[in-house]
């Protein structure tokens, strides 16, 4: 079953997909690798343990992500891991071979690829959000320990595992639709084990998930991931790159000027903030932040953070079952703080579109932008490389940092090829709901090159 499920995959991606495959051997024809990178240190986990692996400058990055809002494998984040591996094989492949017509024979070789380790030039990788709430979308498993341990504002990075225990009304609400059984008993095995860090636990339930996967697809899906931003900033010194970002982008008040033209937002109230900071209580949430920047003069000042009870995101299956993030603390930060920027002193979540250009990634695999995810966040990412390209916003990022300032090759799992759950048609069902993955199968791998992006 599982060779004829990756067949039929790899048949179905080299029909649709092919532009996608296209564009990506044209590029890496042309590709020198990246001389002035650093060694990326990636990880993944293997019976329970991290392993590291250390990959030079020369690669080229395809990047993908999961999330930390769930232990449990989402149909998306399998559809997204697939395609992730897929593209990467088959730029892998054709670069080798030459571009041409793809035939019974590359598909088979392509199929034989797939079963093995990633290798060769295109190195894909999961980029892994750690300071998100640990039920951003309404349909963690843990719901109820999460608020009792007073951890629903926590970044995931913060969250421990002592006090959080599987929500038995949650799994037999959603049994079938966000969650199996068997997937609540597993989560519940892994915080036996855990040893205090949730996202350590997450990760370890999210590749035990993807090794018996790998044998249902006859693909290994065991891709090496990249937490950020808040793992990259514990480990960094002061003058680290993503230090360096965060100090930059609120320099003065052109340099946030610049940032929020980079956002599409007006200096007018001034409203969000370019790195959230954290509060003393542990609270990081976005969501529950509210805040402003304010300056004297060119200088910035300070700002000014309020954290109080936010709503997040709702699930797909009940729109009424919305988790909350609790908090409630207010205090100012100032702007020096920020501006010669240091973690251990001033602890913060820095916005995607700054923090993403400390990633390697030289492709990107997005997920559903256009209906399930927002044009915005690529739109602003984009913006942001091509201002530092010109001299703005973060200024000295080649030098002595080695960051490449080409926008990176824009993919995205194209909406009307998103998968579902069979019955249920959401996105957020946990892959363990989807009784055969035959029909996962069969709804294709349709991926889109976003040449608008550029």
């Amino acid at each position: 079953m599982a060779d004829d499920l990756c067949c039929m995959l790899v048949a179905n991606f080299l029909e649709n997909s092919w532009t996608c495959v296209k564009t990506i051997v044209e590029k890496l024809e042309g590709f020198k690798g990246e001389k002035n990178r650093k060694p990326v240190t990636l990880f993944h986990f293997k019976n329970g343990q991290r392993v590291n692996s250390t990959f030079d400058g020369n690669h080229f990055f395809l990047r993908g992500s999961i999330e930390y809002t769930n232990p449990q494998l989402t149909v998306e984040e399998v559809q997204g891991i697939i395609a992730t591996r897929m593209l990467a094989v088959c730029g892998n492949y054709f670069h080798n071979y030459g571009l041409h017509t793809p035939d019974a024979n590359d598909a088979a070789q392509i199929c034989e690829a797939l079963k093995k380790p990633p290798e060769g030039d295109i190195v894909p990788f999961l980029l892994n959000t750690d300071d998100v709430e640990l039920d951003r979308y309404s349909m963690n498993p843990l719901k109820e320990s999460i608020v009792t341990s007073g951890q629903s504002a926590f970044p995931a990075a913060y969250a421990k595992t002592e006090n959080l225990s599987v929500d038995q009304q949650f799994v037999a609400k959603y049994a079938g639709t966000l969650i199996s059984k068997n997937e609540a008993q597993l989560i519940g095995q892994h915080l036996e084990s855990a040893k205090g860090s949730y996202v350590d636990f997450v990760d370890a339930v999210k590749y035990a998930q993807l090794e018996k996967l790998t044998e249902t697809f006859g693909i290994d899906l065991s891709l090496y991931a990249l937490r950020m931003p808040l793992a990259t900033l514990q480990a960094e010194i002061k003058d680290g790159l993503l230090h360096h970002i965060i100090s930059e982008a609120h320099r003065d008040y052109e340099a946030v000027k610049q940032a929020y033209e980079c956002m599409g937002r007006s200096m007018t109230k001034r409203t969000t903030l370019l790195t959230v900071p954290h509060s003393a209580k542990g609270y990081g949430s976005k969501r529950a932040a509210r805040g402003k920047i304010h300056f004297k003069g060119n200088k910035l000042e300070n700002i000014s953070i309020e954290y109080r009870t936010a709503k997040l995101y709702p699930n797909a299956i009940d729109p009424d079952d919305v988790s909350t993030a609790q908090a409630k603390d207010n205090f100012t930060v100032n702007g020096e703080a920020l501006a010669d920027y240091s973690f251990a002193e001033t602890p913060s979540s820095p916005q995607f579109f700054l923090y993403s250009l400390d990633s390697p990634e030289n492709a990107v695999l997005w997920h559903g932008i256009g209906a399930f995810a927002s044009p915005q966040l690529v739109q602003s990412y984009i913006a942001a490389r091509n201002a530092c390209k010109k001299g703005q916003l973060i200024k000295n990022l080649t030098e002595p940092y080695g960051v490449s300032l080409e926008v990176p090759l824009q993919f995205n799992l194209a909406p009307e090829g998103m998968w579902v759950h069979p019955v249920h048609r959401n996105i957020d069902a946990s892959i363990g709901c989807v009784e055969n993955p035959a029909e996962l199968a069969r709804m294709g791998m349709k991926l889109e090159y976003l040449s608008a992006f550029k």
